[in-house]
């Protein structure tokens, strides 16, 4: 059964065209991902398929009475005084309904003989509803994703919605979206404040879940899990693919590879029509020229396959190649006030060319474990060392460290003054900012700007030990994989925090894993890293 198409569809904005001839139907039951660069249009996609947005042409069909269900950016969570209630927001009539039937029996008891027969009725009636709306299910979902979403159900009854940190928040929007009642799930980014246990846990949900999703998201592992379909948003327009993110690569290369063929065979055929009326137009041959070039003039181009500006162009280079131990850590032990340790006697040598994954639930310590290491705050006890000859450079999660009130030009400046305007505006341009664009005020740029533009201030360190916390949560498929192609080519070491578990397969070589209070110390790489972690 089709739940939802889009015929045709654009958008534009006065005189800017943000896509056009976008087409795709999704059936019951089907998972699309929806893919492409940051700014191509893929939020717009969401607004134009929940109504709160309506094309500038083509057509929208939904099947009627299709109930979606999309997360609240703003997570305010009206009304919801604890975490549990939150998550259960969308059930908020029922849980109304829930506590009216529970006065009705307290009303019932003390009413005996007396009770009337409008009463029961009513009691009768508010019973069946309540069951028909899915009371009797509701409590275990509520805890069941809650749970699957790293809270503790029980807890999460009595803790109050103002404890949430950020990420927490983000977990429990994603909760509410998922145990409302809906036809459809629109998730935008939804593993973007997971962990690497709770992304399993929802890939698990939303295979085994009766709902059809459509996900917007660069997490290319998590699309390969659980997407039967992927939408390319690409060039101002888009193109439907069927299979997972794996199937889909091939499937675009061998596309745009047959419609270069077609556009050189196109090409070549009017070169050849195109000599011979230039030969023939005054000749013998006129009439049969006159006609060829009818036929040309009507003949539908070949457009060029659809693209998008190329990603970032970026390269770590190294000043000087550094010592064998890069850090050196002994008996280390983190805490936190009040008296929370993190990390516990962890002993470790990060050695020269080591690639190291830093994995752990959130909450964990990984940022405080960093912070410690480089010597940014004391340990508890014991001893972290930088050897000899290391220059760190850390790409901060927050990305707190950019100067927001300078201008990207002046930025790069700083640490270059004696490059030219035009050094600056090349090195620049190889992170995508081109122009007067340079100019900017780094506080007025979007998260995957500011993402790009730490990674362009970084790359001039030309330090020998990379510390780069969460590198891809701003960043788009294709700048991802410029990252993965710089770090390939880098010759220094790097320790890495990451949930984007597609990018830690490519690039981590070892990896410390948080087991509570306790850090351990896989020596191979990520993919035997998790397979180890499967036979246990």
């Amino acid at each position: 059964m089709t739940l939802l198409s889009l015929s045709n569809v654009g958008v534009s904005f006065g005189a800017t065209e943000l896509f056009k001839n976008v087409t795709f139907t999704v059936a019951d039951g089907e998972r699309w991902g929806i893919i492409g660069r940051n700014g191509a249009g893929k939020s717009s996609i969401f607004k134009l398929i929940t109504g709160d947005m309506q094309p500038t042409v083509g057509s929208v069909a939904r099947k009627p009475g299709l109930r979606h269900a999309l997360l609240d950016q703003h997570r305010a969570f009206e009304g919801a005084t604890t975490v549990w209630e939150a998550g259960a927001a969308a059930w908020r009539d029922v849980v109304a309904l829930e506590k009216r039937i529970a006065q009705q029996a307290i009303e019932l008891g003390e009413l005996g003989e007396k009770v009337t027969d409008e009463f029961l009725e009513r009691f009768g009636h508010d019973q069946e509803r309540f069951a028909d709306l899915g009371g009797y299910i509701y409590h275990a979902r509520v805890d069941a994703v809650l749970q699957g979403l790293g809270f503790d159900a029980e807890e999460s009854k009595t803790r109050p919605v103002a404890t949430l940190s950020g990420g927490e928040r983000g977990r429990v929007g994603l909760a509410a979206q998922l145990i409302a009642p809906a036809d459809l799930l629109l998730l935008d980014e939804p593993t973007n404040h997971l962990d690497l246990d709770t992304t399993t846990w929802l890939q698990e949900w939303l295979h085994d879940a009766n709902e059809t999703v459509i996900v917007v998201s660069h997490d290319r592992a998590f699309m390969d899990a659980i997407c039967t379909n992927i939408l390319h948003v690409e060039g101002r327009t888009s193109e439907a693919y069927k299979g997972n993110y794996s199937e889909f690569v091939p499937q675009r290369a061998e596309r745009r590879l047959t419609r270069e063929r077609e556009m050189e065979k196109q090409r070549a055929y009017v070169k050849k029509e195109e000599e011979y009326i230039r030969r023939n137009i005054a000749g013998v041959n006129s009439f049969q020229a006159k006609g060829k070039r009818k036929r040309l003039e009507r003949l539908p181009r070949l457009a060029p396959p659809p693209g998008d500006p190329a990603a970032m162009s970026l390269r770590f280079e190294v000043a000087e190649r550094g010592g064998d131990q890069v850090i050196a850590i002994d008996d280390l032990r983190v805490e936190v006030p009040p008296d929370r340790v993190l990390v516990d006697d962890f002993s470790a040598v990060l050695r020269r060319n080591d690639f190291v994954a830093l994995v752990g639930p959130n909450g964990a310590g990984k940022s405080s474990f960093i912070s410690t290491i480089i010597g940014d705050r004391a340990p508890a006890s014991g001893s972290t060392r930088i050897g000899g000859s290391i220059t760190p450079a850390w790409f901060r999660q927050d990305l707190a460290d950019l100067p927001l009130r300078k201008s990207m030009f002046d930025a790069i400046q700083d640490q270059r003054p004696l490059w030219s305007r035009g050094q600056v505006q090349n090195h620049l341009g190889a992170y995508g900012f081109s122009g007067e664009e340079v100019f900017r005020e780094i506080g007025t740029l979007s998260g995957g700007e500011r993402a790009r533009m730490a990674l362009a201030l970084m790359t001039l360190a030309r330090a020998n030990l990379l510390i780069l916390d969460e590198p891809t949560n701003h960043l788009d498929v294709e700048n991802i994989e410029a990252l993965e192609d710089a770090l390939d080519e880098y010759e220094g070491s790097v320790l890495l925090v990451s949930h984007d578990r597609a990018f830690l397969r490519e690039v981590a070589t070892r990896v410390w894993w948080f087991e509570g209070a306790h850090l351990r110390d896989f020596d191979g790489p990520f993919v035997e890293w998790e397979a180890d972690r499967a036979r246990r």
